[in-house]
């Protein structure tokens, strides 16, 4: 083992972290480099930004590659602290702070891994401009019994340059806030409860130290403990109750005013210490002289050491019992006179306040405890070099010190003095790792215990302190105190080190031995990887070469490793070198991974692995019984059996065995026990079956069936004791096993009975051996189709198979179903090459047939009474009924399957076939498990990826075409593909494929064609329903209350952003739901003719599983309320009208009263209150105007010239052709309560408009007051022969104008022929429209004369051109 980098997390998105700490790294280009107005800037902060017009382009280069720089190594510039159980990480920068915890979550390669992800981010200040300088992530221990010693929760500790230390939750929730100088927070540093690892040690106390500029403050770990979790359950009490009045408990803390000594950096708090008496009276001779006294007992002190300058490195010792602790609860009576309950005389409790309160304590600062002085004992004067971090080792033992000249220097704590130096490390990140012999493993070989000592003694402890030197990108790892650099890593340049130094917080002596937690001692954040890792460093590397056989042990596997991977001169001298190697390596754990290595190496060939692990378990076996270690025994063993197993069987595939039986249909017809027709049959299935469903495969010119290397061999086989089995595999994993096995034999290539008795001579069993072959047989479809004699290989395998000893058990009661059999029909089941599987169904209910006769004959012979004979009888007929059974249900299958994957011989034209996913294989398993739908719901897919019509499933059901029935698989399915069933699949496809993609209009209009091809009125109605409250209310009511917004037809940007839908896609949507629901109302209608159908399923798939089918589903809904459909129904008309035409003008929900308004978008199923009775007048008359809008619109779209010319680009409607809208029209204002004679005769005046005369005829019939549409109709008569007399400006036009009565002249000059939408009309024309008015109009009518005058005028006109 080496030493090695473990990532065990992953960040889930570190660059959110990033631009919420850094929110000017957003951008891909730096916001600085290009030229702004200051004013107009929103994005950056106004400090340092005064001179920003006189930036000079040099000094702009420069801030983009500052950003540059800042972007990739931004993690440099937060603090960063992660909890040593990896439970939690804070990054914060200034005042801002992101928590994140791990959690479970599969990666892109579908592996699960532990992942970041950020739980809280925020704001951490609460005055203002103060910023985060330090943050801890303490775990704090449960108290509970049942998890005694391990984590609770982590409790997050942040120093502000305030001088505040504040402690917040997971979630951020702020629990107590505390000011114990004014001075920023330099550092802070936690130390937990450790076991002593000598009796002599002394047993360490839990603290929290803070460093301020000139003091230091140090909290007792016990008091800390206590306080944080009742602070906790108060605020959770609190939180509960509505309460803010949480009183915070007593806290005991030490603070010591640190002296002579210029600056502090970085300071490590090392615990109690106790002098040895040379020590003590050394000491007291140095401060007191050779007279001082001193005490019979050393006195404990509490050291601390901190990094800085003048001196370097600064050494305190505060006398234990010197001063008493400062106490919160001595002043808790000051406390109680504030406003807030969560401040307290030491420090200030803040949290949990409202706003005002907070402003009340801030104002008023506590009241600060002057600082015990403490002067320094001595240091390392260096008035040069100005320290910058230092960092203790576990055991407290060693410090690592670096500065600003690049140096990291190791300190002996106890001594105060240097001991190495590292140079060429500026911006060095340091932190240690503890490493505990395994006890285990200390001897090399059982034989010699006595090498390192006595097996029950204590473990040794080595200590690696590992620097990572960002300028270089590189981590080393080196033995304390003088051992070399054991490893060095290529990390990048823009990690950070993390090094904890602590663990759980609120341990003793009883609960530290109960549960031992995982805990990472020192941890590497890479940002550019998104990845955290830890250093994994084996004991053994702390011994030196004279004393570690293991180092040596790891030398020669590494001499190994390099060995396997060069160019090997000669196999004879590899092989003996490797032997030599592996047994000079004195471990056997070693020994053992070195073996695996040259088994795994595939540039050796089979003869030298075979040799070498010979030689290997040749000498194991020689040694003595007491030094040799069972397990490499036993591993020898194994893979030597293995070895030999692959040996022969690849000796049985390299003979030239081939068999020269020919094999003809007839063979195969006696082999599967067929006659004639059946076998036609069956070939004439395959056959189709294999032009439809293989596709040609890509095959290598090294691919080659029936080859197994020899190390793929180890990988998949494993050895116990007599008996080999397989390892956990994939399905390619097996098939290659089981073509190694028998490829060869199914093609006749070698001798089916030798191979069997090799591979269950050692060890293999017949259940394995089984499952090998139907593996290789199932994958292989497309070489076994084309090769029919594979069968009579397959039929002689199987055999072979069951006559071996324990795989037919003879125990086995007759009366149930063999094992050996079932495990064979499960994977036939399971298959998706169905092909194949029909053929090993075939085979394998013959063989089962014949073995269960042999059995049979043979208890007969044995003198078996006459009921045992019956009981076999009745065995094979129950095991016959499965094999049938199956047999019908893989014929189903590559029906269906041949069928889903053929293609049409005639596709409908103009519309392009629609983009389908490519369906999953079928298997009769999936079939089984997909419920009484699954199969119609698989035809449904196909039919939706070939785009046949409906018309095409209607015509085949109907009509009886065999050929068409047989595309379709009616004819093997007559219950699950029956007619109405399938066009509600397939109904429900195209509209699950309209959701999917709403642009496209036509899987929509398709899905309601489906759906009013479904007979049955129940099935129509609730599949109806269910497209309705499933895919289109919501669209639809959004496309209502928008509509209604804008007051007419909205812009293609709206329908987007509201509905989802293009303008275009819109209309046709509206048509769809405007012919769903008719179809919904005829269904409710029709359903009480009719009965709900029973519905059936085939023999074969009775025992079908799963979901409900959509038929079932639909049968299930509720009936819906006809009048509430009719209602939407109304709403939908004319939501679709004003769309089609483009109406303005016109707001739709408008044209209903509240009631009606009311009702729309409910349940189409419940009861709603709707509109009755007389309705107001104005509603009637807006209903009117916009009917009357539709009917010349409608008019207008059909008949205009220039619409005629654009008639290409005319919007697509919802069934291929437009509405009837003027007969829409009439409908309409039946349901609006508008007179429908208004609108007829609207549409007859709007026809004569158009020109459109003869249609104008047509339309008068459908007229009752002929009488108001003759006077319409004169006045159009008017316009048309005022346009002819007047506009046309003809000497004729002129003179007949001189001849007409004054009246007549007077009334036509009043007309306006602007409202004539086409002026082109004869002459003829509008004499018959006149003699039309005269013929409505009744004598005593006040117009009849005017009418009789313009019909005398009119003809005058006419005479000149006949």
């Amino acid at each position: 083992m080496a030493c090695s980098i473990v990532q065990f997390c992953h960040f889930q998105d570190l660059q959110a972290a990033r631009d919420f700490l850094f929110p000017h790294l957003r951008a891909d280009t730096p916001s600085c480099a290009m030229r702004r107005d200051p004013s107009k800037s929103t994005n950056w902060d106004d400090d340092g930004w005064g001179a920003w017009e006189e930036t000079e382009p040099q000094e702009l280069e420069e801030e983009g590659n500052t950003y540059k720089t800042q972007k990739t190594s931004w993690l440099q510039d937060c603090v960063l602290s992660l909890s040593p159980t990896n439970d939690l990480m804070v990054i914060a920068r200034e005042q801002k702070a992101v928590f994140l915890v791990p959690k479970w979550k599969h990666s892109d390669k579908g592996k699960e891994e532990m992942q970041f992800a950020v739980s809280w981010s925020g704001f951490l200040n609460v005055e203002e401009g103060e910023c985060v300088t330090s943050a801890l992530c303490i775990p704090l221990a449960s108290q509970k019994r049942s998890s005694t010693g391990r984590p609770d929760w982590t409790c997050i500790v942040v120093g502000f340059t305030s001088g505040y230390v504040r402690f917040y939750t997971e979630s951020g929730v702020l629990l107590l806030a505390q000011l114990l100088n004014e001075d920023p927070v330099l550092q802070l540093k936690c130390r937990t409860y450790e076991i002593p690892r000598h009796p002599g040690v002394t047993e360490q106390n839990e603290e929290l130290s803070i460093l301020y500029p000139a003091a230091i403050v140090t909290i007792d770990g016990f008091s800390l403990f206590q306080s944080l979790r009742a602070c906790r359950n108060q605020v959770a009490k609190a939180a509960a109750s509505g309460s803010e009045n949480v009183q915070p408990p007593p806290l005991a803390y030490k603070k010591w005013g640190l002296q002579d000594i210029d600056a502090i950096i970085d300071h490590a708090s090392i615990g109690i210490m106790t002098l040895s008496p040379f020590d003590q009276m050394k000491t007291a001779s140095n401060i007191g002289g050779f007279n001082a006294a001193i005490k019979n007992s050393p006195p404990a002190m509490s050291q601390y050491i901190t990094v800085g300058s003048s001196p370097f490195t600064g050494f305190f010792y505060a006398l234990e019992g010197s001063t008493q602790p400062l106490l919160s609860h001595v002043a808790l009576a000051v406390a109680s006179k504030l406003t807030s309950a969560l401040f307290s005389a030491a420090s200030g409790w803040l949290g949990w306040r409202g706003k005002h309160e907070e402003e009340t304590v801030q104002k008023q600062k506590p009241k600060l405890e002057p600082a015990t002085p403490l002067a320094v004992r001595f240091g390392l004067p260096d008035s040069r070099r100005h320290g910058e971090s230092i960092c203790l080792s576990p055991c407290s033992t060693l410090a690592a010190v670096t500065d600003d000249f690049g140096r990291v220097i190791l300190l002996d704590v106890a001594r105060g003095i240097a001991i190495r130096m590292w140079k060429g490390y500026r911006d060095a990140q340091t932190g240690w790792t503890q490493v505990v012999e395994d006890l285990q493993e200390r001897a090399p070989e059982r034989g010699d215990p006595s090498r390192f000592g006595g097996a029950q003694g204590p473990g040794r402890v080595a200590q690696f302190l590992v620097i990572y030197a960002p300028r270089r990108g590189i981590l080393e790892v080196w033995g304390a105190q003088q051992g070399p650099r054991v490893a060095a890593f290529n990390v990048g340049k823009h990690c950070r080190l993390l090094y904890p130094g602590y663990k759980i917080m609120g341990l003793n002596n009883v609960a530290s031995q109960s549960w031992q937690p995982q805990t990472y001692q020192i941890c590497l954040v890479d940002p550019a990887s998104g990845s955290v890792k830890t250093v994994a460093v084996p004991f053994h590397l702390a011994l030196s070469d004279k004393k570690s056989e293991r180092a040596k042990d790891m030398h020669l596997v590494k001499k190994l490793a390099a060995l396997l991977k060069a160019k090997p001169p000669a196999p004879d001298l590899v092989e003996t070198e490797i032997k030599e190697l592996i047994l000079d390596i004195k471990y056997p754990a070693t020994k053992k991974q070195a073996l695996e290595s040259v088994l795994a190496c595939d540039r050796l060939p089979f003869s030298c692995l075979r040799n070498i692990t010979q030689t290997l378990l040749d000498t194991l076996k020689n040694q003595e019984l007491e030094s040799v270690d069972e397990g490499l025994l036993q591993f020898c063993a194994n893979k030597l059996k293995l070895l030999h197993l692959y040996e022969s069987v690849s000796q049985l595939n390299a003979l030239d065995f081939h068999s020269d039986t020919p094999f003809s249909d007839n063979d195969l017809a006696l082999l599967l026990r067929l006659d004639g027709k059946e076998l036609l049959k069956l070939q004439a299935l395959l056959e189709k079956y294999k032009q439809e469903n293989t596709r040609a495969a890509v095959r290598f010119s090294d691919d080659k069936d029936g080859v197994l290397p020899v190390k793929t061999f180890l990988e998949y086989l494993e050895c116990e004791k007599d008996a080999v089995s397989m390892k956990k595999a994939s399905e390619e994993e097996h098939v290659a096993l089981g073509s190694f096995f028998f490829w060869k034999c199914l093609h006749g290539g070698s001798s089916t009975e030798d191979m069997c008795h090799t591979l269950g001579s050692a060890g293999l069993s017949p259940q394995l051996l089984l499952s090998l072959l139907l593996s290789v047989w199932l994958s292989k479809e497309k070489d076994i189709l084309d090769k029919p004699q594979c069968v009579r290989g397959l039929h002689t395998t199987l055999s072979v198979l069951s006559r071996m000893k324990v795989a037919i058990d003879d125990a086995w009661d007759s009366q149930s179903v063999s094992p050996w059999w079932q495990q064979m029909r499960t994977a036939c089941v399971q298959a998706e090459n169905n092909g194949a599987a029909l053929l090993a169904a075939l085979v394998g209910h013959c063989v089962a047939v014949q073995t269960s006769g042999t059995a049979a004959e043979r208890k007969a012979a044995l003198g078996a009474d006459a009921e045992a004979l019956s009981d076999s009888w009745e065995a094979l007929s129950l095991d016959t009924e499965y094999w049938k059974l199956l047999l019908k249900q893989l014929e189903d299958c590559v029906v269906l399957q041949t069928l889903l994957h053929s293609r049409p011989r005639a596709r409908p034209p103009r519309v392009p076939p629609p983009q389908a996913e490519p369906g999953p294989r079928l298997s009769a398993k999936r079939l089984l498990e997909g419920g009484r739908g699954g199969i119609a719901d698989s035809v449904a897919k196909w039919i939706f990826k070939q785009n046949l019509s409906p018309d095409v499933l209607t015509l085949a059901s109907t009509e009886g075409d065999a050929e068409t029935a047989d595309e379709a698989g009616g004819g093997q399915f007559p219950c699950s593909l029956e007619p109405d069933v399938l066009h509600a699949h397939c109904c429900w496809e195209y509209v699950v494929q309209w959701n999917r993609d709403p642009e496209e209009a036509r899987f929509l209009v398709r899905s309601i064609e489906h759906l009013k091809h479904i007979l049955n009125a129940h099935v129509q109605n609730g599949l109806a329903l269910m497209m309705w409250n499933t895919f289109v209310v919501k669209r639809f009511s959004a496309a209502a209350y928008l509509m209604d917004k804008v007051g007419k037809a909205p812009k293609d940007r709206l329908c987007r952003r509201d509905v989802g839908l293009s303008d275009g896609a819109l209309t046709s949507f509206l048509g769809s739901c405007l012919g769903l629901l008719q179809t919904l109302m005829e269904a409710d209608v029709s359903r009480d003719e009719m009965q709900a159908p029973v519905l059936d399923t085939e023999d074969a798939w009775q025992a079908v599983e799963g979901p409900v089918s959509i038929v079932e589903l639909a049968l299930d809904q509720k009936r819906t309320h006809y009048p509430l459909v009719e209602h939407h129904s109304v709403l939908c008309s004319v939501l679709y009208a004003v769309m089609r035409f483009s109406l303005r003008t016109v707001k739709p929900l408008s044209l209903f009263d509240s009631k009606g308004k009311n009702a729309f978008f409910k349940d189409l199923t419940s009861i709603q209150l709707l509109p009755s009775g007389e309705m107001d007048p104005d509603f009637i008359s807006l209903r009117q105007q916009f009917l009357l809008k539709v009917v010349s619109a409608a008019v207008h779209a059909q008949h205009s010239v220039a619409k005629d010319r654009e008639s290409e680009d005319a919007p697509s409607t919802a069934s291929g052709k437009d509405q009837d809208w003027p007969v829409l029209a009439v409908d309409l204002a039946h349901h609006l309560q508008v007179s429908e004679d208004v609108v007829r005769r609207h549409y007859v005046g709007e026809l004569y408009t158009h020109g459109a005369d003869h249609l104008a005829e047509e339309a008068i019939l459908q007229v009752h007051d002929k009488e108001v549409l003759a006077s319409q109709l004169l006045v159009l008569a008017g316009q048309r022969l005022a346009h002819a007399l007047l506009h046309t400006q003809s000497k004729e036009g002129m003179e007949l104008l001189a001849r007409l009565s004054p009246t007549l002249c007077t009334w036509l000059k009043a007309m306006d022929p602007q409202d004539l939408q086409n002026t082109e009309v004869p002459i003829a024309m509008t004499a018959k429209l006149v003699n039309k008015v005269l013929e409505l109009l009744p004598e005593n009518h006040g117009q009849f004369n005017l009418a009789l005058r313009l019909t005398e005028a009119v003809e005058a006109i006419s005479l000149p051109s006949l």
